[in-house]
C-alpha cells in the first residue's frame, strides 16, 4: 500500500461520482463503498488497484501476480497520480471562476474534484476516434476487443500485493479487470485484424496509423512539449482531427489551454449563463480563464 498525496483541496467522492457516469470505461471499474477499483498497465505490467481516500490523498493498494518491483511500484503510482490529477494545484482556477457570478456555484458544488482523465493518453485517442460518428455502445464494444486481443487465459496464484494476472487481465475477488493495452500491444496488430475488432475497416486502418505514430513519441514528451508541438503531433495522426486533438489534451494530457467546440459544452454553457451561447461566445466566456479554460469547459460538462 502507497499513500498518494494531492494537492488540496481534493475530494475523492467528486472523483467517484464523475466515473459512475463516465461511458469510455463503463465496466472496466468496480466503485463499491468509496473504493475504486481498476486495472492499468505500468512498466509493462498488469497490476490492479485499489483506490480510496485517505485524508488529503489517495491510498493506493496494488495486485499483481508478481513481486511488484521499485521501478513497476514508481510507475503505478506516476499512472494513478496523473490519471486522478492529483498534482493539480486548482487555487488559480477557483480564483478565476469565483469572480465570474454564473460559474461560482459550480465552484461550490465541485469544489476538491480534479480533473480525472483516461488511464493514458492513448486510450483517450483510441475513444476519439472509435466515437466518431457511431453510438457509444458501438464504441465501447470495439475497444472493449482491443484490450481484450491481449489477455490470456487467467494463472492460479498471486505475488505481490494479491491478485492473478494473465495478459492484461487481473481476477481479484471473482472478478476480472483487464487494463487498456499499451501502444507496443496494439502496434503489433494488423490493419485487418483491428478492423475486425472494431467492426470497421476505416477505424481499422485509421487505429493501425494512429499505432504507429503514437510508437514515434514516448508520454513525458506529450505530457510537457511545449503546447503546439503536442497539437501539431495529435493532428499529425490519422483520425486525428481539431475536436479530437483538442480531446486528448484535455482530458488525455490535462493540458487545459484551450477549450473543445462541441454541442453538449455550448448547452451546458448556455444554461449555466442564462442565455444562448454560440462557439464566439463560448471563446469570449473561456477567454477570462487562459490556461484553465479547458479546466473550466470540463466543470461546465460535468455539472450540466
Amino acid at each position: 500500500m502507497v499513500f498518494l498525496k494531492a494537492c488540496a483541496p481534493f475530494d475523492f467522492a467528486h472523483t467517484l461520482r464523475f466515473l459512475s457516469g463516465f461511458r469510455p470505461t463503463a465496466g472496466e471499474q468496480d466503485i463499491t463503498d468509496g473504493v475504486l477499483t481498476k486495472a492499468l498497465r505500468a512498466n509493462g505490467h498488469t497490476v490492479l488497484v485499489r483506490l480510496a481516500q485517505e485524508e488529503s490523498g489517495v491510498r493506493c493498494t496494488r495486485h499483481a501476480t508478481e513481486e511488484i518491483s521499485a521501478a513497476t511500484a514508481e510507475a503505478v503510482a506516476d499512472r494513478v497520480s496523473f490519471y486522478l490529477s492529483l498534482d493539480d494545484d486548482l487555487g488559480e482556477f477557483y480564483d478565476l471562476g469565483r469572480a465570474d457570478p454564473a460559474f461560482a456555484p459550480i465552484i461550490d458544488e465541485l469544489y476538491g474534484y480534479h480533473q480525472v482523465k483516461f488511464t493514458t493518453p492513448l486510450e483517450n485517442a483510441v475513444w476519439a476516434v472509435l466515437s466518431q460518428r457511431t453510438l457509444p455502445s458501438v464504441a465501447a464494444s470495439g475497444k472493449r476487443a482491443l484490450a481484450a486481443e491481449f489477455g490470456n487465459e487467467l494463472g492460479d496464484g498471486a505475488g505481490g500485493e494479491a491478485g492473478s494476472e494473465a495478459g492484461n487481465e487481473v481476477e481479484c475477488d471473482g472478478r476480472t479487470y483487464v487494463a487498456f493495452p499499451d501502444v507496443e500491444q496494439l502496434a503489433s496488430l494488423t490493419p485487418g485484424r483491428i478492423a475486425e475488432l472494431v467492426g470497421n475497416q476505416r477505424k481499422g486502418t485509421q487505429l493501425h496509423g494512429l499505432f504507429q505514430g503514437w510508437l514515434k513519441e514516448d508520454e513525458e514528451f506529450l505530457r510537457h512539449a511545449p503546447y503546439q508541438e503536442v497539437k501539431d503531433f495529435l493532428l499529425g495522426l490519422p483520425g486525428i482531427g481539431a475536436w479530437s486533438s483538442s480531446f486528448v489534451l484535455i482530458r488525455g494530457l490535462g493540458r487545459t489551454d484551450e477549450v473543445p467546440f462541441e454541442k453538449a459544452l455550448i448547452a451546458a454553457a448556455s444554461r449555466v449563463y442564462g442565455r444562448p451561447v454560440n462557439e464566439a461566445g463560448l471563446r469570449r466566456l473561456a477567454e477570462p480563464y487562459g490556461r484553465w479554460a479547458g479546466y473550466w469547459a470540463h466543470y461546465l460538462r460535468v455539472a450540466g
